[in-house]
C-alpha cells in the first residue's frame, strides 16, 4: 500500500510541487478521485493520516496514483494500483489511464481485465522472461500464462 502523510490531501498529490506548474486537475480526473473530493467538506485542503480523515484502501491507491500522473514521466510504473477498489472504479481508471497516448505504462498485474488491454504482456516466471505477446497470443501459446489466467489467479 502507498505511503500518505499526516497532511492536505493536495499536499499528499503534490509532494512540494508547486501547484501553478501542475495539471491537477487532470491527475484527479484521470485518478477518479474526483468523486471522492466532492464528498470531503474541505475538498483538496482535507487533512488525512492520523491527524485528519483515514482514507480506503482505494482511495489511498487512487491518490498515489494522482501523486504519480501529476508529475510530467514519460513512463508510469502501476503496481496492482488497483487491487483496493470495486469493479467499477476499476473499469474506469483503467480505461482512463490506458488512454494516455504520450506515456508508457507499465503495468504490474494479475487482473484480467488489466491485462486483456495491454499491448504487449512479459510473463515472468523464477526473475526469466518465459513469454511475451497479447493475452489472446499467449492464451494459445504460453503454458504458465494459461496456468495464472485459468489456474493460480482466477479472478
Amino acid at each position: 500500500m502507498p505511503h500518505l502523510f499526516s497532511d492536505t490531501l493536495e499536499e499528499n498529490i503534490l509532494l512540494g510541487l508547486p501547484p501553478e506548474h501542475v495539471e491537477l486537475s487532470q491527475a484527479l480526473q484521470l485518478a477518479v478521485l474526483e468523486p471522492d473530493i466532492a464528498h470531503f467538506e474541505q475538498g483538496l485542503q482535507t487533512m488525512i493520516g492520523t491527524r485528519g480523515v483515514k482514507l480506503s484502501g482505494g482511495q489511498v491507491q487512487r491518490t498515489a496514483t494522482a501523486r504519480m500522473l501529476v508529475r510530467a514521466s514519460e513512463l508510469l510504473v502501476f503496481d496492482d494500483i488497483s487491487s483496493a477498489l470495486d469493479v467499477e472504479t476499476e473499469q474506469v481508471l483503467w480505461q482512463r489511464l490506458l488512454q494516455q497516448q504520450q506515456r508508457t505504462c507499465l503495468v504490474i498485474s494479475h487482473r484480467k481485465t488489466v491485462l486483456q488491454q495491454a499491448d504487449n504482456i512479459i510473463v515472468l516466471k523464477a526473475g526469466q522472461i518465459e513469454a511475451m505477446g497479447t493475452a489472446q497470443e499467449l492464451l494459445a501459446s504460453s503454458a504458465e500464462f494459461n496456468y495464472i489466467w485459468h489456474g493460480a489467479y482466477n479472478q
